[in-house]
């Protein structure tokens, strides 16, 4: 059974692909984090992936638990758009929801 533990909108979308995958986004889409650890803004950014296009970061503010667990090898979470509003301001037009997957339903 999934566990909720996260959701939050994408930061920076203006300033990587975003704009050139909107139209792919759709909620349920599977996104990826990456550690950009040499980030010289917040050495704890994690990136956030939509088909190997870099689509923006958790916001510094949500991103501690997520720098944690992908620092230490924890990949027990399964990662989604959730909402997708075009009409929205371009920071806050993309959300994420981010549940923990016990071990035995985990996809690789």
């Amino acid at each position: 059974m999934k566990e909720h533990l996260a959701h939050f909108h994408v930061a920076g979308f203006t300033f990587y692909e975003g704009v050139s995958v909107f139209q792919k986004l759709k909620v349920g889409k599977k996104v990826k984090f990456e550690l950009e650890e040499d980030n010289k803004w917040d050495p704890r950014a994690v990136a956030i992936y939509f088909k190997g296009e870099k689509i923006g970061f958790i916001p510094r503010t949500e991103n501690r638990i997520f720098y944690k667990f992908l620092k230490v090898g924890i990949t027990q979470f399964e990662a989604r758009i959730q909402k997708v509003d075009p009409h929205e301001h371009t920071e806050r037009m993309v959300e994420i929801v981010v549940h923990l997957i016990p071990e035995k339903e985990k996809v690789y």
